[in-house]
């Protein structure tokens, strides 16, 4: 941990190495996506590297695109057009069977959380284990408690979801992300509506949890410019096309007026919103 300026405990998420570009051999490819949904493209054209091992942040406006990004990724919308490679193999190109087995690969915290509201905590996290892996009803249990204690959760194995607070919730779906250990973790908002303490809290958390693990992780997040001490990579997304790629710093002092303008939070500039 390092402080920032405001004397925060700040996390340093580049434990392996600042993320300079170029990774010759990245985890996932986009290539040539393009999605059109009620007669709009909403993907157009997007040709983008995920660093393995790394953290990502995508980043724009609303409607930008962002969010089908991660679906596209893990297989649960298909491109119109284009690629999107895991480890270089076309995932669209699998069988149902073979892509259930890829999205094996992957887990998800939704923008919600998305827990079963009729499970408990420990269930909601077992669940995946019970799903998937085969393992005996022991085994799970011991895994689950560790995973809540990792989050703090311990206290709340036997709670519903609708008895939770909201980083709560957050803290039990990242649990349920990793549980299975799995290669890649996409993030879907993982903040949003969110107090600034819980913010924290929770990309602490997550930042943890990449130091553990070394997941690749891919962040959806519109909290900028705070996400950008949070991540190695950052890509931004601007009406279905990505318009920059590059390290934290490099998007912090981007030329592009549209970039300046997205991170710097300005009401003037290329978009004219009011």
């Amino acid at each position: 941990m390092m402080m920032n300026a405001n004397g925060n405990a700040k996390c340093e998420p580049c434990a392996l190495g600042p993320y300079t570009g170029g990774n010759p051999d990245p985890i996932l490819r986009l290539v040539g996506v393009e999605k059109t949904l009620d007669g709009r493209k909403v993907i157009d054209g997007i040709t983008l590297e995920i660093p393995r091992r790394r953290i990502t942040a995508i980043i724009g406006l609303s409607g930008a695109g962002k969010s089908l990004l991660l679906k596209h990724m893990i297989g649960l919308m298909k491109p119109d057009r284009g690629q999107v490679l895991l480890d270089g193999a076309d995932i669209n190109r699998y069988s149902r069977r073979a892509l259930y087995e890829v999205r094996r690969r992957f887990g998800m915290l939704f923008q919600t959380g998305a827990l079963f509201d009729s499970l408990t905590v420990y269930e909601n996290v077992a669940f995946p284990l019970r799903e998937k892996s085969g393992m005996p009803e022991g085994e799970i249990r011991e895994k689950v408690l560790r995973i809540l204690r990792n989050v703090g959760l311990e206290n709340a194995l036997e709670k519903f979801p609708d008895e939770l607070s909201g980083g709560m919730v957050r803290r039990a779906a990242l649990a349920r992300a990793v549980v299975t250990d799995p290669e890649i973790i996409l993030f879907d908002e993982p903040t949003t509506g969110l107090d600034p303490i819980i913010r924290n809290s929770i990309l602490h958390l997550i930042c943890r949890t990449y130091h553990e693990h070394h997941f690749t992780m891919v962040m959806v997040s519109h909290d900028l410019p705070d996400i950008f001490q949070w991540c190695h990579h950052v890509v931004v997304v601007h009406n279905g096309k990505v318009v920059e790629v590059g390290t934290p710093d490099g998007i912090r002092n981007s030329v592009n007026p549209f970039v300046r303008q997205l991170v710097e939070g300005d009401i003037t500039g290329p978009l004219q919103l009011m």
